[in-house]
This record gives C-alpha cells, structure tokens and sequence, in this order.
C-alpha cells in the first residue's frame, strides 16, 4: 500500500505534476518560443468559442485572442509606433499664431508710439511665427530609424507573448488529458476490485477464504477510491488552470470539455532522426524566433543610439520667420481733406531795409486734416512687420556631456551584443535540453511499457492464488500498488514526451496540434 501511494501521489498531486509539465515549460521552453504559424488574432476580431469540445489549436486560438498579457504587449507595440510617427514629424516645421489683448487704465505708453500717456488703452497683438530645423547633426534622421527599429522590436515582443501563452496552453492542455487518463486507469482499477471484494464476500459466506481477505479487498477498495479522488481533483485544477490562461467566460467555462485525441505509441516514433535534429532545429528556431529577432533589432537600434550622441559634436542650424503686427485704441489718424484749407501768414522781413519798415506779408494755404480715430484693419495693415532669422549654434565645451553620452552609447551597444548573443544560447540549450528530454521520456516509456506487461501477468497469478487462498491480502496488494505505480509512471511518460515532441515540432514553425 505504502508503495502505491508514494507512487502515484507523485503523479497525482498538482505540484510534482506541474513540476514535470508547467514547471519544466516554463523553465526551457516558453522563453523560447517561435512565431505561431497560425496568423495572429487581430484586435477587434476575438476568436469565438467553439460550439463544441475544445481541440489544442482553438484553445491555442482562442487564448491569444483574449489574454490580457498579449493585450498589454500588443499596445504597448502601438504605442511605440505612436512614438515613431512623433520621430518623422520632428522633421516637419513647427508654427504658431499668436493673438492678444490688453487693457491699460491710467498712464500708460502707447505701444506704437511710445508716447505715455494718461488715457485708457486696448490694444491687440496678432503673430505668426514659425521655425524648421535644418541641421542638426543627423540627429533627427537617425532619431526617426531608432524608433523604427524599437517599434519592429515591440512587434516581435507581442509575438514571444503569444509564443508564450501558446506553449503554456499546450502544457496545461496536455496536464488535462493526463489527469482525464489517470481517472480512466483508477475507475478500470475500481472496478477490478470492486469485483474482487464481491468474489472475496461469497468465498466467505462459502467458508473458502478467511475474514482477512475480505477486509483486506475492503481496504484496497477504499484506496483505490481516495486514489480516484486524487485524480479528479487533479483533473478540476488543471481545468482552472487552462481555463484561466484563456480567459474565458465563466457560462462557458462550466460546461468546457476538450477533444481527446489519440495519441500514437512513443516508442514507435522516432525522435533521432534528422527532423528532431537539435541543431537543424536551432537553425530554423533562430531564423524564426520572436525573441533572437527582438534582440537583433535592439542592437542595431543601440548602433543609431550611438548615431544620435556623436551628433551633439556637430553644430545647429535653424531658420525661423514671422509677422506681427497689433492695434491701439489711442491711435488718431490724419486724413487730407480737398475740400479745406488753412490760410497761414507768413511774414519776410528784409535785413537791408529802414527803420520803421514794415515787413512783407504772405498768405499761404495749407493743407486741411481730419484727425479721426485709426480703424481697426487699416491699424492692423500699417502695422505689420515681418522677419527672418538664422540661427547658428557651435558646440564648444559642454560640460563633457556629449563625450560621456558617447561612451554610454558605446557600453550599451556592448550590452545589447551581450544580451542577443545570451538570448541565442539559451535558445540552443532550450532545445538541447527538450530533445534530451524527449528522448529520455521516450525511454521511460518504452522501459515502462516492459515493466506494466511483466506486472500485469504477475498481478493476474497473484489474483489467482490470492482468491484461491493461497496468498495472502499484503503481498496481493503489493503485486496490485507495483503495477498500479507503473501504469501511473508510463503515463506520465507517454505525456512527457509528447509535451517535449510538440516543443521541439514549434521551435520549427509547426502548428500546435495533436
């Protein structure tokens, strides 16, 4: 009993088998996931639930379409493309217009005439100015590529979500068909028992077995049974935890059943062949995977970075020009009028001529004016003013910033090789470690495959002598826990290298189907 019970509860309980399945993915494998053949969901178009069990893709599908974490990656891309479209318009021009009014009670100056005065004032100011950057070290230009770069990066990071997320609903998919298994095996072997203790029940009332054996059926019914609700538990938590991953609606979540595929014998296929090859697969991976495609990017982007600093040595030019002009309610002006004129006299008087002369008189008209309030738009039409400027700065002494800033990008250019090239070999031992993996369960399998024929037919005598009085209730309940740890160990085996298998297949851009 107590070797049955150590055996499958190492199967049973969620933790080791998490340990096996989620544990082992998330440690080797969802870091390292490729681009999902299948075309990603489109925001707006959420894949609909099926209308019947689940298959592995349409969870897979669906999953990608409703996961919050893919949601957040997938706008943080969009934002980072926002910031790439603010880059190229930096090189566009900038200009503004510009209106104000005042009001001045008292003396104030005229702002036109410069004249104070102790009158109540309006005035308007309206301008419209604008400046373009015409050199700047190519720090715009190279500026606009970074973000180009950084953005294609966001892009490959939504991938390496949805990468994520689909691997992490294969395992739990697979945690699911494992546990729906393992309840199988437990009922087929309840019912055996069950058999037995009525067999064992009769064989008393017959005199032809002692009370011991019943009790001891009894007992081993009762194990099989705790045995059993292990497993169902086991079946409702890795349902929680598939079901959590999608994010899907609770009224759907109640009635969720998936498609139970039928898998083929691990030991008739082959994982040494020049498909499950690790270095072929790497080299497809690394053309293919998100995240070798992300750190790439990120050093070429760290290259424009270092671009952009170096640009700070050279000078900036820029061109700016505008027009003004504004009004003043104290503002008079002066109009000729035709009709008008004003007789002025103007006296000469002659330096050579005797005393008591009496100088020359002349009456000369002059012109009339009107002194009339100066109009609004006739103000705003007198008053304009225009301009143009260049405007030339030369880097000298920065307080070193601009060489500091260089050799900071230069670090991070370093930083940025070292981190893709770290990204590329945990991607080779990723897949290293799930061939070894694969190829270990396969072996498993195949050892246990051997180990539950040859425990079966020893369980099957063991039945025989035990109901023919002739063993005893401990040593048939051992025979019954060996065969029942090795069913348990060859299906957690079968599982384990399928879950390796289609890590290996996705690494090379396959579907995630079973």
């Amino acid at each position: 009993m107590k070797r049955r019970n150590t055996s499958f509860f190492h199967l049973a309980r969620p933790r080791p088998l998490g340990l096996v399945v989620v544990g082992t993915l998330l440690a080797t494998a969802s870091a390292q996931a490729q681009t999902t053949p299948a075309p990603p969901a489109v925001l707006g178009q959420p894949a609909a639930a099926p209308s019947g069990p689940w298959t592995l893709q349409a969870a897979v599908d669906y999953a990608v379409a409703h996961n919050l974490t893919v949601r957040q990656s997938e706008l943080t891309a969009q934002q980072q493309a926002a910031v790439t479209r603010l880059n190229r318009a930096a090189l566009l021009p900038t200009a503004a217009l510009n209106g104000t009014q005042s009001f001045s009670f008292g003396t104030n100056k005229d702002p036109f005439t410069n004249q104070f005065q102790a009158v109540n004032v309006r005035a308007n100011n309206f301008s419209a100015q604008g400046q373009v950057t015409l050199f700047s070290g190519f720090q715009l230009r190279n500026t606009i590529k970074q973000g180009v770069l950084d953005a294609q990066a966001t892009l490959a990071d939504v991938e390496k979500a949805r990468n994520d997320l689909s691997l992490n609903v294969a395992s739990s998919f697979l945690q699911l068909l494992l546990a729906q298994e393992l309840i199988r095996a437990s009922e087929a072997r309840m019912s055996t028992v069950r058999e037995q203790v009525s067999r064992s029940e009769k064989l008393l009332k017959a005199g032809a077995v002692a009370e011991g054996n019943v009790l001891d059926s009894r007992a081993q019914l009762a194990g099989e049974e705790r045995t059993l609700v292990t497993a169902q538990n086991q079946l409702a938590l890795a349902q929680l935890a598939l079901v959590q991953q999608m994010n899907l609606d609770p009224a759907t979540a109640r009635r969720f059943e998936v498609v139970v595929p039928t898998l083929p014998d691990p030991s008739t296929l082959t994982t040494a062949s020049g498909e499950l090859d690790p270095n072929a697969t790497y080299e497809i991976a690394r053309q293919k995977l998100p995240e070798i495609k992300a750190a790439e990017l990120r050093v070429l982007s760290s290259q424009r970075n270092l671009d952009i600093a170096k640009g700070g040595y050279y000078p900036r030019l820029t061109m700016a020009g505008g027009i003004s002009t504004g009004f003043s309610s104290v503002r008079n002006q002066s109009v000729l009028r035709t009709d008008k004129f004003n007789l002025t006299p103007v006296y000469q008087v002659d330096p050579a001529a005797p005393l008591g002369y009496s100088p020359t008189t002349y009456i000369i008209p002059q012109p009339a004016f009107d002194v009339l309030p100066y109009r609004f738009l006739d103000q705003l039409r007198d008053n304009r003013g225009e301009f143009l400027q260049f405007t030339l700065q030369v880097p000298i002494l920065n307080g070193l910033q601009t060489r500091v800033g260089v050799q900071r990008a230069q670090i991070n250019i370093q930083q940025s090789e070292v981190r893709a090239e770290q990204t590329r070999l945990q991607l080779r031992q990723s897949i290293e470690q799930s061939y070894a993996d694969a190829l270990a369960a396969q072996r498993r399998f195949a050892a246990s495959s051997r180990q539950v024929e040859a425990l079966a037919l020893a369980f099957r005598n063991a039945e025989i002598r035990f109901n023919n009085g002739l063993l005893n209730g401990t040593d048939f309940n051992i025979a019954r826990n060996n065969l029942t740890a090795a069913e348990s160990d060859m299906i957690q085996a079968k599982y384990e290298f399928f879950f390796r298998r289609k890590v290996l297949d996705f690494y090379q851009g396959k579907p995630l189907a079973l």
